[in-house]
């Protein structure tokens, strides 16, 4: 692929996360090494990665549950890889080229969910 398509795909995807990650209640987004980077009040929940040290991936960085790390990487390794930095606090890279935005909404939920405050977990009456 042309880098400049390669530019353009990169900042549909970009789009595409920001339109999910923004939609989560005490969320902001800020650049993080070099990176769009999203916060749920100050605690990190998806990072953008796009080609980070041409790794080749445009993907976010996501955490997961504890013991999900190691079954997404071996039952879908074409769509989860182990990110670096991260990986070693059981986060996962989402290839956004490979998930669909149901799916992808949901990992960057569950990731929002495991960072937000309680006070925002909370149902709102």
């Amino acid at each position: 692929m042309p880098k400049s398509a390669k530019a353009v795909d990169s900042q549909a995807h970009l789009q595409r996360v920001r339109r999910i990650c923004l939609s989560l209640p005490g969320t902001s987004e800020k650049l993080s090494h070099g990176e769009p980077t999203f916060f749920v009040h100050k605690k990190v929940f998806t990072m953008f990665s796009n080609n980070h040290h041409n790794d080749g991936h445009i993907a976010v960085w996501v955490p997961v549950p504890p013991g999900a790390q190691a079954t997404l990487l071996a039952t879908w390794p074409q769509t989860f890889y182990y990110p670096p930095y991260v990986g070693v606090s059981g986060w996962v890279g989402i290839e956004l080229d490979s998930i669909s935005d149901d799916d992808l909404t949901e990992h960057i939920l569950e990731a929002w969910r495991l960072r937000a405050p309680p006070k925002l977990l909370k149902p709102q009456l």
